[in-house]
């Protein structure tokens, strides 16, 4: 239950992954490469000025490369934080007396919070997507 769960959180990233790089990223990564292919091919340039050509062509794509991986590690601390929560509600119920019964209704009482936090930050990611499309389009990248 839970492992299905986890999954829809992958399957949900891979896709957010995916559009992002369809939609915005690939497009800064090639105008990085056609940049850079057009300092390479100054032939009246030193090789350190080619090198700096080539670092500022470079620039853009990593500064959004790197945004984006900080919206990433924001959803996953977001959705790590929520699972500890209901670790924590579940671990205050649990004492040195408690039964294997009570264990037993604690652990799916844990899975069942845990799955809402995956499913509830999975809802998140369409409007992290129209974040950072946004934040793409308005040049702040």
């Amino acid at each position: 239950m839970a492992e299905a769960a986890q999954s829809r959180v992958q399957s949900a990233m891979k896709e957010f992954i995916n559009e992002i790089d369809r939609s915005k990223l690939r497009g800064l990564q090639r105008g990085m490469h056609l940049c850079a292919a057009d300092c390479h091919a100054d032939t009246m340039s030193s090789m350190d000025e080619v090198h700096r050509c080539a670092e500022r062509c470079q620039a853009p794509a990593q500064r959004a490369q790197q945004y984006v991986q900080s919206e990433l590690e924001h959803f996953q601390e977001s959705l790590s934080r929520c699972v500890l929560q209901c670790q924590d509600e579940v671990k205050d119920k649990v004492g040195p007396n408690t039964s294997e019964g009570e264990i037993s209704k604690y652990r799916r009482e844990f899975e069942t919070c845990a799955i809402a936090c995956c499913d509830k930050n999975i809802q998140k990611l369409p409007n992290l997507l129209i974040k950072l499309k946004a934040a793409f389009e308005s040049g702040a990248m």
